[in-house]
């Protein structure tokens, strides 16, 4: 996994720039000595000046007198306690940087290998963000894939957990931690590239589900083939959005506050009936009667939707109730069903 972070030692850079500004006098300093002190050009006082500092043991241009020979001597004396703390100052920064990296690599990673059933976004674009804006409202895992270094900045200001890297690669869906996760949401704008992500990310984890955008009706059914579950076209929603506002805009109103979140708590959830025991019919589990929900929705192992079922209404193991609460509702939802600790949900 390559991650570029923004190092910021003020102290370090400091004793770089100094060590830099050292070494710059000390060349000064050598040619104006030779040049006004000793008559040696320009060219002789700066050839001086180096071979002295690089200690090559070079013959002087012209003899030297015993003033020369002990400006030349201090020359050395300075240059090697210069070129002494430059060395060091340059060795310690390169190595902090270097360890900081390295520190912060393992620490990401680390965090991303003790994910499971997280939810893996492919690109930080608009999408990508809004994406992650929603799943935090819910308090959802997940991990971001982008290969941008200026987006890559971004995320590590805001200390997201992510992976630098290619979508399409396997080794970086699997840094990502792939082969455990519940989902995986592809922004990217080529279609090309989110078939091309499906499909690999089909071969490493069979059991995930796979939302992808698509910018063209075309590719929709390719999509579909590669393994996506989910395709969404942002341009059509957003049309169809605000149309819908102009027909009829009270309801779509309505409807937006109900998928809205309120202190964390969405006045719609679904309830899981995966680890139910002993089902029977929906009007067993007092839904209405112990939190105040309605239930609004029924959704079948095979995916059909029943709305608003009867109490008589016969559940499935597998099967997903769809409910309508206000905040206080849903947190007593949330607290009998255990709605945030299922992976289900």
């Amino acid at each position: 996994m390559q991650i570029k972070f923004d190092i910021s030692n003020d102290s370090l850079r400091s004793k770089l720039g100094l060590a830099i500004a050292l070494m710059v006098l000390l060349i000064i300093f050598g040619c104006l000595g030779y040049y006004f002190y000793f008559d040696y050009s320009l060219v002789d006082a700066f050839y001086m000046t180096i071979i002295t500092i690089a200690t090559v043991g070079f013959r002087e241009v012209n003899p030297l007198d015993d003033n020369g020979k002990l400006f030349t001597s201090a020359l050395i004396i300075l240059s090697l306690v210069v070129i002494a703390f430059s060395i060091t100052t340059i060795s310690t920064y390169l190595l902090s940087v270097d360890t900081i990296l390295n520190i912060k690599s393992r620490k990401m990673q680390n965090k991303i290998s003790k994910l499971q059933q997280h939810i893996i976004i492919c690109g930080y674009g608009r999408n990508g963000r809004q994406a992650v804006i929603k799943l935090e409202q819910y308090g959802k895992q997940f991990v971001i894939i982008e290969s941008n270094p200026e987006i890559i900045q971004l995320l590590e200001k805001e200390k997201r957990l992510f992976v630098m890297g290619n979508a399409t690669d396997d080794s970086t869906l699997i840094s990502a931690g792939i082969e455990v996760a519940s989902y995986l949401i592809s922004t990217l704008p080529s279609d090309s590239d989110n078939v091309f992500i499906a499909l690999s990310a089909k071969q490493l984890n069979k059991n995930l589900t796979i939302i992808s955008r698509s910018s063209s009706e075309t590719n929709i059914k390719k999509l579909k083939i590669s393994g996506v579950d989910n395709v969404i076209m942002p341009d059509k929603i957003g049309g169809d959005h605000m149309a819908s506002l102009i027909v009829s805009p009270d309801l779509i109103e309505f409807l937006d506050n109900l998928s809205s979140v309120s202190n964390n708590f969405a006045n719609i959830r679904e309830i899981s009936l995966f680890n139910m025991l002993h089902l029977s019919n929906l009007g067993a589990l007092l839904i209405k009667e112990r939190t105040g929900c309605t239930v609004i929705g029924y959704k079948s192992k095979n995916k059909e939707y029943v709305i608003n079922p009867d109490p008589e209404f016969m559940l499935e193991p597998e099967g997903r109730i769809i409910v309508l609460g206000r905040t206080e509702q849903i947190k007593k939802l949330n607290n009998i069903f255990n709605l945030d600790k299922s992976n289900n949900v």
